[in-house]
């Protein structure tokens, strides 16, 4: 019997066999990071389901690392690092710090002191923004101080001093990284600007001023307020509808969208109220705007938007007696908001209308929130200032799945990562996982 010599190559079934792997594999890794403010797709869902639903202070807990002050970023993950942005009060410095994955230990911290004089609200410690990375580099804003890039070993790449940044209540807004650009929105304040940087150098690339208006009567629960009362702090969104890319922003009384490449503006619409927190929220489809304090709503399809779109809004919702500091996130045919006092929503997509809207109430005395919703699979999470941790069903019936305290305050929202869940509290970074311990 003659045997041929069994060849060692792969055969093409094989091969292909294994590029599909591979290619799930990069899958999987680009889905288990949670590169910025809002997550990977910047509208707040996890690309990834499987999360705990159940934790406490000694239960599904991997570990907790202590932080040396307070602060109100949220976290974001890359690979085997995570990065938070962290004020030093006490010696006037402002920084990112970086924390292995697998066991929270402190691997660096780095940034750079400031002295000079910057208001903020008492509540909203400097470096409220959240860090944005795309593994290769990490940008941080900090208000009049600049904007930092640091590589994964926490040396400075460049920064790039931006002017003054004043508002009685301070900033939020996180950096966007696009490829080989980043966006910020510096501001809010009478230097409001947004900007287009280089990735690799900070260079300016583009800039656009975005003057604020003056409060008048026809802004209910805002005559003879101080100007702290108009601002943006929400974060810009990239999006791509119509066949083109659009960096759109709410803004006080309007949303607005510009090309990313060059800054020319595409479209506004009116709608908003003068003092927006939230980050718009996106589905690929219709994208919606809610106000702050008064605040007032809207919703529009962009694709076809062109100049003034106002008369384009699928819903206008005006003066609602809400505080949403929150960031909404759209599920199917619905949209889930968290109002500062505690109130949970959920409102119909094309029309506006509420569906249900129930207290979420947990242990800890403060039932307040300045956390945005988040979405993995058919759950959404979302904390308060105690850290009451609520689990619900992303449903238009109001369904509660879980309540968990970790009992430490925190104005910061879940990152989503490979299973694992990351919140910011005043004490301590924490790494909610299932363990298998009780």
């Amino acid at each position: 019997m003659h045997l041929e010599p069994r060849s060692h190559a792969p055969s093409s079934r094989a091969l292909l066999a294994f590029g599909i792997c591979l290619a799930f594999a990069s899958l999987d890794t680009r889905a288990a990071n949670w590169p910025g403010w809002r997550g990977p797709n910047q509208d707040g869902r996890s690309t990834e389901a499987r999360f705990p639903t159940e934790w406490s202070p000694t239960r599904n807990i991997r570990w907790k690392a202590p932080l040396p002050e307070r602060g109100n970023s949220s976290p974001v993950v890359w690979g085997d690092r995570i990065y938070v942005t962290q004020a030093m009060e006490a010696e006037k410095r402002r920084t990112v710090i970086c924390f292995s994955r697998k066991e929270g230990k402190l691997l660096w911290q780095q940034g750079t002191e400031f002295t000079g004089k910057e208001a903020t609200h008492s509540e909203n410690p400097y470096c409220a923004a959240s860090p944005a990375t795309d593994g290769k580099k990490v940008v941080a804003t900090f208000g009049s101080a600049g904007v930092f890039a640091f590589d994964p070993k926490g040396r400075e790449l460049w920064h790039r001093d931006l002017g003054p940044q004043a508002h009685d209540w301070g900033y939020a807004s996180s950096p966007v990284i696009d490829g080989d650009r980043c966006y910020v929105f510096h501001g809010p304040g009478p230097h409001s600007t947004l900007v287009a940087l280089d990735g690799g150098s900070g260079k300016v690339l583009w800039e656009q001023k975005l003057p604020e208006p003056v409060p008048t009567e026809r802004f209910d629960g805002f005559k003879g307020q101080l100007p702290g009362r108009i601002g943006a702090f929400g974060t810009p969104l990239l999006i791509e509808a119509g066949g083109r890319r659009q960096l759109v922003m709410g803004l006080p009384e309007q949303l607005r969208a510009w090309d990313p490449k060059t800054g020319k503006p595409l479209w506004h619409s009116a709608g908003l109220n003068p003092l927006v927190y939230t980050t718009p929220a996106w589905d690929g489809e219709t994208l919606v705007a809610l106000g702050g304090y008064f605040g007032s709503g809207l919703a529009i399809k962009p694709a076809a938007a062109e100049g003034d779109a106002t008369s384009h809004r699928l819903w206008f919702e005006q003066r609602a007696r809400k505080n949403r500091i929150g960031s909404p996130v759209i599920h199917g045919p619905h949209i889930y908001v968290m109002n500062s006092d505690g109130i949970a929503e959920c409102l119909e997509l094309a029309t506006g209308k509420s569906v249900w809207s129930e207290r979420l109430k947990g242990p800890g005395a403060k039932a307040d929130t300045w956390s945005s919703f988040t979405l993995a699979g058919e759950k959404l999470y979302m904390v308060n200032q105690s850290g009451d941790a609520f689990v619900l069903r992303a449903s238009p019936k109001f369904e509660l799945l879980a309540v968990n305290s970790l009992g430490e305050f925190t104005n910061s929202s879940f990152a989503h990562s490979d299973g694992e869940l990351f919140l910011r509290t005043y004490n301590h970074l924490w790494c909610i996982a299932e363990t298998g311990k009780p």
